[in-house]
């Protein structure tokens, strides 16, 4: 069968205020090496709307217009000539390398690599959620951190889409958990398995929690500074939110002018850490269909499950962006597309 033309959200140029727009665009074309996904659901994140206002275009010099969208559950469609794992209506998900991005369409053209069999015990829209939020835990805990049995982890905005499942995954690592969210969440990251809650509203984590082992940083820069003096020596501050540093520029082959501002970004942060003795990276997850796999062996022995807050239908895919952006969902948001 033969794709023509999607409709795919777009946008056109950097904007805080532009809406996304629907538009007709063609399918996309698949090479040797890539897989053609009819998308069933797409999840969303904060960083959909980062590059959508121009806030990583330094990072991520995309080509405009783009389609936005970096989590995908659907149905294997189409294979190129080099494709080993995967067949014609397979079950899939994904979270796209970076510049291959555009989950919010009717399809999406895939390196086999960055693939994963969808877990049998969820629905597209569960699985959807996934793939962007736990590859971004296990690279920060597992390959960052190299979390281990007894040792204390903080995780931020423990209700949201990367604390619900960092959560999880730091327990399932034998771990203790202390989590920041508010009081009405309380109950719900208790049954993931948090140890210790903190309300960000009337609490100072800075003064309940001493001696962790690792952090996972999602806020600003206060926070981040309260963060390493919590940390015991030798400790770990792994942050998804930035600052970004130059070790980082390196590893995505950035320009040298990059290196040298993310260098000057982050010297500030680099400093106060090395003061405390303690260790800051900046991380920015990759695609990767391996750990996807084992991520997909975790949910499916019930270790790890999704956590959706609201799923938006196709048409509402502005609305559901704007929910994502409101800061007030607790788990993911996702976008059923077919």
């Amino acid at each position: 069968m033969t794709y023509r033309n999607m409709k795919a959200y777009t946008i056109q140029k950097y904007s805080k205020k532009e809406l996304l727009q629907l538009a007709d665009v063609p399918v996309p074309e698949v090479k040797d090496n890539d897989v053609l996904v009819e998308i069933h659901a797409s999840g969303l994140n904060l960083l959909d709307s980062k590059i959508k206002t121009g806030e990583f275009k330094l990072i991520l010099p995309y080509k405009l217009p783009l389609v936005l969208g970096h989590d995908v559950a659907g149905v294997v469609a189409k294979v190129g000539k080099n494709v080993k794992k995967f067949k014609v209506g397979d079950e899939v998900y994904s979270r796209p390398a970076d510049f291959r991005i555009g989950t919010l369409a009717e399809f999406i053209a895939i390196d086999e690599k960055d693939i994963a069999l969808k877990p049998k015990n969820l629905t597209m829209e569960q699985a959807a959620s996934i793939p962007l939020v736990a590859l971004t835990v296990w690279q920060a805990l597992i390959e960052k951190a190299d979390l281990k049995k007894g040792q204390k982890v903080f995780i931020q905005a423990g209700s949201g889409g990367v604390g619900t499942i960092a959560i999880q995954l730091a327990k399932h690592l034998g771990a203790t958990v202390a989590a920041t969210a508010s009081e009405k969440s309380f109950p719900m990251l208790k049954e993931l398995g948090a140890d210790v809650l903190i309300d960000y509203k009337s609490q100072d984590f800075e003064s309940i929690l001493k001696d962790y082992d690792v952090v996972l940083n999602s806020q600003d820069t206060k926070t981040l500074e309260k963060s390493l003096r919590i940390l015991k020596h030798g400790g770990k501050l792994i942050s998804i939110s930035g600052p970004p540093t130059a070790d980082f520029a390196k590893a995505i082959g950035a320009p040298w002018f990059v290196k040298i501002i993310l260098s000057l970004i982050s010297s500030g942060v680099r400093k106060k850490a090395s003061k405390l003795g303690v260790h800051y990276s900046f991380l920015f997850m990759r695609a990767d269909g391996a750990q996807l796999s084992q991520i997909s062996s975790l949910i499916e022995s019930g270790a790890l499950k999704p956590v959706l807050d609201k799923t938006f239908p196709f048409e509402q895919t502005n609305d559901a962006l704007a929910y994502v952006e409101s800061g007030r969902a607790k788990g993911k948001v996702v976008v059923k597309v077919k």
